[in-house]
Parts: structure tokens; sequence; C-alpha cells
């Protein structure tokens, strides 16, 4: 057998019998395609057909890189038909790096052969070899990245793609492993790793993929959690040709973008709103034309484009500093910004909120924490957004929202929760309310005192705060009515509203016992006087939520929501222990 898998390696080598497929890399954000991950295949027929038992074949006999570098050559001539602005994902195996062959194989000469630059292609670093030397690594990855090549680390979280990695090679894409994807909607424990790489992705310019997306409920979360492209049967399976995702799957990728956007956000504006209309320079503009224009409008910077497709930025005292150099002048001055020009920039779309653009912002490294930020839209320059821009927006945000926030809690109060329950009203969608109330609250208070009052009201906003969160990472709402009242809002099913119920009670119940002393807690009561002044005695503080379930257009008017819930909540109250009642309004139930 071992033979027989030799045999016809060489066959395929000597043949340059390799298939290569295309798989579409899609933005999550708005269903446009960013680019194809290559994938190589043995012949049809063959006991090496798939890349596993290809690949293990090469690595045993000794010829990874002869396949390798068939594989990349069959991507290359096959992708000379590749949309100009669609990014080529290639595998590579990172002690090639070091190879002076490959470094040969990837001149500009050659890419030129087939008509590409080398800004589109992305390395994408696979975990077959271990880096032993994260040096001499970093050395020749830096001499690709000079040249515009972009790099991507491949099956994050598994074999040697860990945090080391990452950190070492500080990649522009990071790719999430199919383990960690799949049923991410049921998991929480994974749900919060994909927020972590999100958030990181965020702060340092990386751009995070879901590899292995398989069904609609994986999609929904990663779009929920703010992963920004991903791949998988789901959105499309690997073609000889370079197929776009289909008309459904693009209508499911907005739907849920919809259903995120601003659900339950009060910063109307997004940063498409207060961007400037710059110019935009053709990326073969000359760095004289841009200085002049730099000195005639009073101007700091100017986003550089291809097709109207942003490829960089240039910032007045970068190009300053460029021409001040020695020979800066006579090199630069009449030939292409595009070789000053800083070929990452931030870039955002249209539709994001300012307030998320910021934190994008200030997180930028401090050498270029005052670079323009460039807007796009459906994926084409739009404008530029400047530092002063955003912090004057989100100071009198901050200051207007202030205002609308419970000062015990920091939740949002009464406008606030009118607006979402206004938002709910409007929509299609089913949505889960929860009227939350404690019992025997004022008695707490009476016996206990209001400093330890404000404590239990404090606890019970973050533990409907926190399980909120898991049963609705961004598509959550929680508010604070006044006193012991709060609300909660979440776009989900009943099933999930069940559960969401049972955990805060289940927290609370647990929790409030700290709360009293041990006599109480033993008895399971509190000796205390009533509203007419006679002693009595009087369960342990509990919890009681009453909710609606449903399509909440169905209601006639908005106060139709504050009378259901005002009923619901008394029914729930009755019990003497934490309780909750559903009504269900599309089964009247």
């Amino acid at each position: 057998m071992e033979s027989k898998d030799k045999s016809e390696l060489e066959k395929i080598l000597s043949d340059k019998d390799i298939t290569t497929v295309f798989q579409p890399i899609v933005s999550l954000k708005d269903a446009s395609i960013v680019g194809y991950e290559a994938l190589s295949r043995g012949p049809e027929n063959s006991e090496l057909h798939l890349p596993a038992k290809l690949f293990h074949a090469a690595e045993v006999y000794d010829k990874i890189w002869e396949l390798e570098l068939l594989c990349r050559k069959k991507a290359i001539e096959r992708a000379n038909k590749i949309d100009k602005n669609k990014l080529l994902f290639l595998n590579v195996d990172p002690m090639i790096f070091k190879d002076e062959r490959f470094k040969s194989g990837f001149t500009r000469d050659f890419l030129e052969k087939y008509n590409m630059s080398p800004d589109l292609i992305i390395f994408e670093i696979t975990e077959k070899t271990a880096i032993e030397d994260y040096k001499s690594f970093r050395v020749a990855l830096d001499n690709y990245v000079d040249q515009g090549y972009k790099i991507a680390i491949d099956d994050m979280g598994t074999g040697y793609s860990g945090l080391r990695t990452l950190m070492e090679t500080k990649p522009h894409y990071i790719k999430i492993d199919i383990s960690f994807i799949r049923n991410i909607d049921k998991d929480s424990f994974k749900q919060e790793l994909v927020k972590t790489f999100v958030t990181l992705g965020k702060s340092t310019d990386m751009n995070i993929i879901a590899e292995g997306i398989e069904t609609e409920s994986e999609l929904s979360k990663l779009i929920e959690l703010g992963v920004s492209s991903g791949q998988g049967y789901f959105l499309q399976r690997p073609s000889g040709t370079f197929l776009d995702i289909s008309e459904d799957v693009k209508a499911t990728i907005i739907k849920y973008n919809k259903m995120k956007t601003n659900r339950f956000q009060f910063e109307k504006s997004c940063v498409g709103d207060i961007a400037k209309k710059n110019p935009a320079f053709p990326s073969m503009t000359l760095s004289k034309e841009i200085k002049k224009f730099f000195d005639d409008f009073n101007v700091a910077g100017a986003c550089i484009v291809n097709d109207g497709y942003p490829l960089g930025l240039i910032m007045q005292h970068n190009l300053d500093y460029v021409l001040a150099t020695q020979y800066g002048i006579s090199v630069f001055f009449k030939r292409p910004v595009s070789l000053v020009m800083d070929s990452n920039p931030t870039i955002v779309d249209y539709n994001m909120s300012i307030s998320e653009v910021s934190k994008i912002a200030m997180a930028k490294d401090y050498k270029r924490i005052y670079d323009y930020v460039i807007v796009t839209k459906d994926g084409k320059y739009y404008g530029i957004v400047t530092i002063k821009d955003l912090l004057e927006y989100t100071l009198e945000f901050e200051k207007k929202h202030a205002r609308n926030l419970n000062p015990l809690t920091g939740l949002p109060g009464n406008e606030i929760i009118d607006k979402v329950l206004d938002n709910v009203m409007h929509s299609h969608n089913d949505f889960f309310i929860i009227y939350a109330d404690l019992n025997n609250f004022k008695i707490y208070n009476d016996t206990y005192g209001f400093e330890n009052g404000d404590k239990v009201l404090k606890l019970t906003a973050e533990i409907i705060e926190k399980q909120v969160q898991k049963y609705a990472t961004c598509t959550g709402f929680v508010g604070h009515i006044g006193g012991d009242d709060f609300v909660c809002v979440i776009e989900n099913d009943i099933e999930k509203g069940h559960k969401l119920c049972e955990k805060i009670i289940s927290k609370f119940d647990e929790k409030i016992l700290d709360f009293f002393n041990e006599k109480d807690k033993k008895n399971g009561y509190i000796e205390s006087f009533d509203r007419k002044g006679n002693k009595d005695i009087f369960p342990l503080t509990s919890i009681a939520l009453g909710c609606m379930y449903g399509n909440f257009s169905k209601l006639k008017k908005f106060d139709d929501i504050g009378i259901y819930m005002s009923k619901i909540k008394k029914k729930a109250k009755k019990s003497r222990k934490s309780n909750y009642v559903i009504y269900n309004i599309n089964s009247n139930k």
C-alpha cells in the first residue's frame, strides 16, 4: 500500500495532476465576497484525492515542497480570472517561508505573469509544522509583508496555531478553527472565546474569519458576536469557479445584521452620518499632486483608491517626512503615492456605530492615533472621519445618554425603555420581555436599611444583565424602571425565555441569602411590621418575573404592553417564592 501511494504521488507530481477549487470567504456584515481560499485536490479517482491523504503522503515521502509548489502554481494560474478586488488565500507551511526557492517563486515578475498583485495575496499559515525559531521566521515574514503580501493564521486555537504564533506573527487575518464554530449557537463557552477574538481583532486591526459555518443558527450567532467574515458549506461549497453566494444566503446575512444593528442601541447616528466626503485619489497619482492638494485645501490626509475601493491612506505629516529625507524629493516626488502610503489603514463600514468606531480608532498604535478613519459604503470609498470628529460626537452623546441612566445601577431609565418597547412594537419579529419585581423588598429596606437595600438592587441588576448577555449576546436589553422594578428584552425563542427566567431565579435565590443575617436565613422569614403597624412574619425577599412572548406588533397600542405586563406580574407575585409567569401573544396563552 505504501509503495502504491508513493508511485501515485510521483505520478501526480510528474503529470501536474492537481485540481484547484475555490471557496468564498464572505463578509458577515454586508454579504459581499472578501476573497477565495484556494484548496487543492488529487485526481478524482485517485487514492490521494482527498487533501488529508495527499499531503500526508507528501510528508511521508519527503515531497511536501514539490506538492505545495505545484498547488500554489495551479492556484495562481487559475486565479488570473478572479475579480481584482477579491483576495486570494494560499495555504503555506511556515517552514517554507525561509526557503530560498519560495522567495524566488514569489517575485512580482511571477505574479505579473498572471496579472496579479501582492496586495491580493494572503499567505495562510497552516499548522502542519511547529515554528521553532520565531525570530528568523518573523524576519522572513517581514520580507513578504513589506512587499504588500498579507498574513493569515489558519485553524486558530488548535495544533500549533496558538497564542505564541499569534503574538509573534501579528497577522492581518485570524481564521477561527471549525471546532470553535460547530454548534456555537448552543455553547456559551465557545461564544465567550469567539467574543475575545473579536475584541482582540477590533483593537489590533486583525480581521476575524469563522471557518466551517454549516447552519443558519451558527451564522446568526457569529453575526451577533461581531465576527467580520466567514466561510463554510452553509455559505457556499468549494467550486472550480469563483462562485458568489446565493441570494437566499445574502438575504439571511442582511436580515441578521438588521436584527442586530441598533436594535437596543440609542445612538441613532452611524459613522457615515459624520463622514466628510473628501476626494480620494487613484493609486498612480504622483506624490507631488497629493502634496499640492494638502497645501491648497488645508487637508491633513487622503484616501488612495483603486476603482473606488480603498487601497491605503496618506497623511500629510507622513508625506512631508518622506519628502524631507535626504533623497526624498528626487526619489518620491514624481512617483506614485502608493509607494509611500499606509497600506493598512483603519477602514470601517458606513453603518457602524460611532461609539464602536471610536473604540477601534483609540486602540490604534499611538503613532497612528490621529490618522484618518476611512469610511466605506457597499465596500467602496465614501469619506473620512477625523479623531476630532469622533471625540466631539462621543462627548456630546455621552452627556445626553448619562441623563437617561439610573444613577444607582447605571442601567437605562424610562425614556430609553420606552424607545426599546416602541422598537419592539414596530418589529415583526418575536421578542421575550420580562418585567422583574422584588417581593417583600419594602420589608427588607425597613429591617436592614436603605444602604443594604441599594446593594440588593445592584445585585438584581447584575444578575439580570449577566444572564441576558448569555442568552442574547448582542441583542439583549436591560433597563431599570425605578425602585425594585426592572425590564429586560431579548429577541429569541420561548424556550430560551424559559431558561433565562429559571437562571435569573436560581441565581437570585442563591445570592440574596448573603444579604440576610443568620437568624433570618435559618427561619426563612423576617419578623417586621406591616403597613398598619402590626407585627408579622414575611418571607425572605424573592423575585417575580412577569413575561410576555411573541410578535408585539399584534397589540393595538403601545400602552397595551404595560397593561398586560402589570397583570402578568401580579400573577407571578402570588407565589410566596421566586416565580415566573409567561403570556404567549402568538397563542394567547
